[in-house]
């Protein structure tokens, strides 16, 4: 995608937050930048983790509300079972986007006692489409389309544009998620609409980020600037340099989260809670539902 010359604004770093390790779920261990208290959320985004999981470790019967789970593995495989009866199996460079909308309650494990390594990014919904319709989009790594604008330098397209290739994912809240992998020297210039919010995840390897050419290595979020740049230029500095640019359109409501549960007001929280307690708008049979995968290591 080429940018016009008297358009071109680069974006720069903000700030740099380092994940930290955290336990979640049930003996499952995160590494937590969006969703911390160092960086409580980024409007459209409510959490990153970046998860390290084995067995027995996971996140059994759970519920969500409000918003839209992203799931992508980097290394190993996972289960997927919700109360609606819908199952799956993701491994390496597989996708789940999952709108929770009204009301999702699933389970989430390892499918072996390898690692089960990846990425969790909650993307909030607006107001009109909290209590919208639960909904999948679930692609596997063939399916998944690539860019690879030179040698040395290859683009995964999960969500939005790049380098004039389109994902088919949709997205209720206007977002793009790129997984760029470079060779050490190589350089890119990823395209942002100038009204996105967004940041840079480093997995592996370091570059310089930026117009400012800030220098970072692995497990950081790098918050890029609303400066209504319209890209991100990245230049790698080893041979592994591999990261993901996120952004989207920020809603801009009011964000009352409580766990699973994230809506405008608190009185809709406590809706939520009674909904689920109580199995009626969108949670129809909860508290009834167990996961057949929820036991699978506890023997």
């Amino acid at each position: 995608m080429s940018i016009s010359p008297v358009s071109r604004i680069a974006r720069n770093i903000t700030k740099s937050v380092l994940s930290r390790e955290q336990m979640d779920g049930v003996g499952a261990r995160v590494y937590r930048s969006i969703g911390s208290q160092t960086l409580r959320n980024l409007d459209p985004f409510l959490m990153l983790d970046e998860f390290d999981v084995r067995a027995p470790g996971g996140f059994p019967d759970h519920p969500h509300r409000g918003f839209e789970t992203v799931t992508y593995m980097l290394e190993g495989e996972f289960l997927h079972e919700d109360f609606k009866g819908h199952k799956g199996r993701i491994g390496p460079g597989d996708l789940q986007w999952m709108s929770a909308a009204k009301g999702i309650v699933h389970a989430e494990i390892p499918a072996s006692n390898s690692r089960a390594h990846g990425l969790q990014l909650w993307v909030n919904l607006s107001s009109k489409n909290k209590m919208s319709e639960p909904n999948y989009q679930e692609l596997p790594k063939e399916k998944v389309v690539e860019a690879t604008p030179e040698e040395g330098v290859t683009i995964k397209v999960i969500a939005g544009e790049s380098y004039g290739v389109k994902s088919p994912v949709m997205t209720r809240t206007p977002t793009m998620f790129i997984d760029v992998k470079l060779k050490k020297g190589k350089k890119i210039e990823q395209v942002i609409p100038k009204n996105y919010a967004g940041f840079i995840y480093t997995i592996a390897g370091s570059a310089l980020y930026g117009g400012s050419k800030h220098s970072s290595e692995a497990h950081h979020t790098l918050v890029l600037s609303a400066n209504e740049g319209d890209y991100i230029p990245v230049e790698s500095t080893s041979d592994d340099c591999h990261f993901v640019v996120i952004a989207g359109e920020p809603i801009n409501e009011p964000i009352v989260q409580h766990g699973p549960f994230v809506m405008n007001t608190q009185r809709e929280i406590y809706q939520a809670f009674a909904d689920y307690q109580h199995g009626r708008n969108g949670f129809e049979g909860a508290p009834e539902w167990t996961s057949s995968i929820r036991d699978r290591w506890s023997s």
